[in-house]
């Protein structure tokens, strides 16, 4: 990386902790209550479309969530849905906001060994009081300068969070899991991207498959290999 790197943004959810897994299994039981409607593929299409219309209105998160999955039910089933299942739905939801925050293999390590050496944030998105709930059950809140807990992650976001910072772009890399919002839109502005995927992404998340060719991006295969960037 550049030496002229003052700021180390890191991605929260599926980066320093699990998080996709969980709306995976949650989507899966979300799937079996509507079993006598249609398939579970089936299903999980209509969920993932359904999302998408509402990402505008809701945003990102487990209160979005939850409420296109009442929303999708209600249209699979032609308005016969019992009040009993979108009861068990909501509920789904409540539990999706309180499972227990686990982190990443190496997360601590990495912090620890950046810390002081260069400014070190959270950029993320997602419903404002559950990102800070999963902070504070990080344990992880004194090794950063600075939580950003976005609407969205475009190049836009970014410019925005930069220009707060009072740094260059050149003087910044985003650290994260997903092409689309954590690589993309800051080598847009001319920043630096470490890819670090996660075995379990969100498919609006994903990149389109085509090779990055930029030399301020590169790709590990675990967080503990951004140390190598560094020394």
């Amino acid at each position: 990386m550049n030496g002229d790197i003052k700021v180390i943004g890191f991605d929260a959810d599926d980066t320093l902790w699990v998080n996709e897994p969980y709306y995976r299994e949650t989507e899966q039981i979300f799937a079996d209550l509507l079993k006598d409607y249609l398939s579970k593929d089936s299903i999980n299409k209509n969920l993932f479309s359904t999302e998408m219309r509402n990402l505008k209105l809701y945003g990102y998160g487990a209160k979005g969530f939850m409420l296109s999955m009442i929303e999708t039910a209600i249209k699979i089933s032609e308005n016969k849905l019992s009040n009993e299942v979108i009861l068990k739905i909501i509920d789904l939801g409540k539990e999706l906001l309180n499972k227990p925050l686990v982190l990443l293999d190496g997360v601590e390590q990495v912090l620890k060994s950046l810390k002081g050496r260069y400014t070190l944030i959270i950029a993320t998105k997602g419903d404002l009081l559950d990102q800070e709930r999963k902070l504070e059950k990080s344990g992880l809140s004194s090794y950063f300068h600075h939580i950003e807990i976005m609407s969205d992650k475009k190049a836009s976001n970014y410019d925005k969070l930069i220009k707060h910072l009072d740094i260059k772009p050149e003087q910044f890399v985003m650290i994260g899991n997903s092409i689309n919002s954590d690589i993309k839109p800051v080598l847009k502005l001319g920043s630096y991207a470490i890819h670090v995927p996660y075995h379990t992404t969100w498919i609006h998340e994903e990149g389109d498959g085509i090779k990055i060719e930029n030399d301020k991006f590169a790709e590990v295969k675990t967080l503990l290999d951004i140390l190598n960037y560094f020394e």
